[in-house]
């Protein structure tokens, strides 16, 4: 009963009349962002260049006008290019990092650490180098615990046992002595 897929409520036609909806507000709300996308444009290229004013000036004046704007190309295009070099450096080592992120999750496996038996004095001279000199006892200072050991049974073969597990052995006797 669980594993049955679920019914919805909806019916089929309600429901394409809600796609057809979510389609068009869709739409809509795509053309107020492109035409607040024009807007903001036309508004940044108002403020950064100015209307020019051709009327009344002079051949000299106009040609002053002309290197002004093309220096004021010149800037922005070296910014323009500038900002591209930055942008694809920058997209190169996110490639790079991703790559490398891949690789590690991949390939990396972490190699089994064996354990180093190492002396206590061993490791001092290590750490503390020629300063080292005398020898300190770590096993003087610790308690000797001393373990009572369990009593064993005798481990004998099993085949010499077998009658006197059995509780046969005297009988065994009586049985051969009678017999004689």
């Amino acid at each position: 009963m669980g594993d049955a897929p679920k019914k919805s409520k909806i019916s089929s036609s309600r429901r394409l009349g809600l796609k057809i909806r979510l389609l068009t507000v869709a739409a809509q709300m795509l053309q107020e962002e492109t035409e607040q996308k024009m807007r903001d444009r036309e508004a940044a290229l108002s403020e950064r260049v100015p209307p020019l004013n051709l009327s009344g000036l002079s051949l000299q004046e106009l040609q002053d006008l002309c290197k002004d704007l093309h220096h004021k190309i010149d800037v922005v295009d070296e910014e323009r290019y500038d900002i591209g070099l930055k942008v694809s450096k920058n997209d190169g080592e996110i490639e790079n990092m991703n790559l490398k992120i891949i690789e590690i999750q991949s390939k990396f496996k972490k190699p089994t650490l064996k354990r180093v038996k190492i002396s206590a004095e061993a490791m001092l001279s290590v750490l503390l180098g020629a300063k080292h000199k005398e020898s300190i006892d770590f096993k003087a200072n610790l308690k000797t615990v001393k373990k009572e050991e369990e009593k064993k049974e005798e481990v004998t073969d099993w085949r010499k046992n077998v009658e006197a597990m059995s509780g046969m052995e005297g009988r065994k006797k009586l049985f051969d002595a009678s017999g004689n």
